[in-house]
């Protein structure tokens, strides 16, 4: 095989590595976006149910009151706070199963089932880093190997092609 294919196939394999290992640390900055989250919407609800028990409410019954009201802002406000309540566990679940999951389950788990907003923000405001977590390490290896054969076979193939004998069709007499 030419030096050259090697070289590239070797740059490229880094270059696949490289990007290989962003799917751990996508996965670590969703998962600390995710714990602020709900960290944050855990207070508000924590606020909405003190608020309703010094009115002599229950959580259900207050948002059940704001929803009924006849001021359609405080509806909306009852309608929002049963949103944010119900946010709050889908979030906590999902929390719960990136921390029980395996390391590359986790990145699997987020992707499958992930929090879209959270996943957007976190795209957003992503910065690329070479983890050297197992799994980052891992994860660049597998990367590597990938494109680096995938273009040593690409590379093999085009050159066998190349080489065939070409058929002239029936000979002359």
């Amino acid at each position: 095989m030419p030096r050259i294919v090697r070289i590239v196939a070797f740059g490229f394999g880094l270059l696949g590595g490289l990007v290989a290992s962003q799917g751990p640390e996508y996965s670590q900055q969703y998962r600390q976006r995710l714990g602020g989250a709900v960290d944050e919407l855990r207070q508000v609800v924590t606020r909405f149910d003190a608020d309703a028990a010094a009115s002599g409410e229950t959580r259900d019954s207050a948002i059940l009151r704001l929803r009924n009201n006849a001021d359609s802002f405080v509806t909306r406000q009852g309608a929002a706070m049963q949103g944010n309540v119900e946010r709050l566990g889908r979030l906590e679940a999902h929390r719960q199963a990136m921390i029980e999951a395996g390391p590359f389950s986790r990145i699997a788990l987020m992707v499958r089932s992930g929090d879209r907003d959270l996943m957007e923000a976190t795209y957003r405001d992503f910065e690329p880093a070479v983890p050297v977590t197992e799994e980052g390490i891992l994860s660049a290896a597998a990367g590597f190997v990938a494109v680096w054969g995938a273009i040593l076979l690409l590379g093999g193939f085009l050159r066998s092609l190349l080489r065939r004998p070409r058929s002239r069709g029936p000979a002359r007499a």
